[in-house]
């Protein structure tokens, strides 16, 4: 259990080096003017470190008494990894 929180943590802080790239880059939506969506797609990329680390300090508080709840707690930051990979890997191979 303590293993999978070690691993998963260390594999969300080495995905802030490409995280603070994209977010840089995201600024980019705004080329076009100010919309929701724009403000909704920057705003989306730039929580992530907030979560990881609201995710992290919940489940390292949960891990003794509901191991699963900790789990599950731990990979809501994936949520973020998955989609920005997927729309890195379309904006790369279209």
């Amino acid at each position: 259990m303590k293993k999978f929180l070690v691993i998963s943590q260390i594999i969300y802080l080495l995905f802030l080096i490409p995280w603070l790239f994209t977010f840089g880059m995201s600024f980019m939506s705004f080329d076009g003017g100010f919309t929701a969506l724009n403000i909704l797609f920057v705003l989306g990329i730039g929580v992530y470190p907030l979560f990881m680390i609201a995710c992290s300090i919940v489940a390292w508080t949960l891990h003794r008494r509901y191991k699963r709840a900790a789990i599950l707690t731990n990979c809501v930051p994936m949520l973020w990894v998955g989609s920005i990979g997927t729309l890195l890997l379309y904006a790369t191979l279209s």
